[in-house]
């Protein structure tokens, strides 16, 4: 394996950078390591971010590239909306997960101007929201369980995130298997799950990694988390997507469907809880088919 690294430090470690996720599962795989040190590679700090010079195969230095950018795009009318019905159910001291999106990022937003206050983030993927509640004095950390700290997996946004992470103790950088650890996630009081999905059915399916036959993303987190805030002390779990969607040929389709016909269940229907669109949110839990079908109907 390759492997893009922060600078060496005097005892011979290299920090891993902000990606600490499956990185030392496909270490312990490699045969060779090689390490691409990166200046602009920040320091992450946490758990098994750090390897020893001894470690390691081969070294090449001076290959400073930037890193990669993903911008924070401002929510659509319909992210808003859908944001506005999460908000109001969102309680001081709640622990937040926010996926990537244009939904994650609205919530972020209304968030950060709400009058919510002493919050915590654990999430998968790090992403620029999470500065802006910090920055807006949401984020305290005072959570029952890594008190102080925001826990990811691995950090992507834009260069603004990257600074807040450099050498920052407020930030705990983790493998995923102990972020996504359902009883962790489930040990955190009041934890607040919100991703998004790509479609559902009636029985109150979800897909959020296939449009038909074609995989277009992986399986991710959604239901470690899903599954985690719903045995959350107080926590909620929100799947939120628009009502309806244009293919290139401009016709209008439902993401409600009345069955799924091939598509790939990434959340199956006894674990789901809050579905939210721009109409409103249905809570399914422990509903029968037929009143799953009624409450997204209404």
């Amino acid at each position: 394996d390759l492997i893009q690294v922060h600078p060496m430090d005097q005892w011979g470690n290299f920090n891993l950078g902000p990606q600490a996720s499956d990185l030392r599962g496909l270490i312990r795989a490699a045969k060779t390591i090689i390490l691409e040190v990166n200046q602009n590679m920040p320091k992450a700090l946490g758990y098994e971010t750090e390897l020893n010079l001894c470690d390691v195969d081969y070294v090449v230095e001076g290959s400073n590239h930037p890193m990669p950018q993903i911008p924070n795009r401002a929510g659509t009318e319909v992210d808003d909306k859908i944001a506005d019905y999460i908000i109001p159910m969102i309680e001081d001291g709640s622990t937040l997960q926010l996926g990537i999106g244009g939904i994650p990022s609205a919530v972020g937003c209304k968030l950060a101007e709400s009058d919510v206050k002493d919050l915590s983030g654990h999430t998968e993927m790090l992403v620029d929201s999470y500065v802006d509640l910090y920055e807006a004095g949401k984020i305290t950390g005072n959570k029952n369980r890594d008190k102080g700290k925001i826990i990811y997996a691995f950090a992507g946004g834009t260069q603004r995130l990257y600074d807040f992470i450099n050498d920052n103790q407020i930030v705990f950088n983790a493998p995923v298997s102990y972020v996504n650890n359902v009883g962790v996630v489930a040990s955190i009081d009041k934890f607040i799950s919100i991703n998004g999905c790509i479609d559902l059915d009636l029985y109150g399916q979800v897909n959020a990694e296939t449009a038909g036959y074609q995989q277009i993303s992986g399986t991710g987190g959604q239901l470690d988390f899903v599954t985690g805030a719903t045995l959350s002390r107080g926590g909620k779990a929100f799947l939120c997507m628009s009502s309806t969607f244009r293919d290139k040929a401009g016709v209008l389709h439902s993401r409600v469907l009345p069955r799924f016909g091939g598509d790939i269940i990434t959340t199956p229907r006894s674990q789901a809880y809050y579905v939210v669109t721009e109409y409103g949110a249905a809570n399914l839990a422990g509903r029968s088919t037929w009143e799953r079908a009624d409450a997204m109907i209404s």
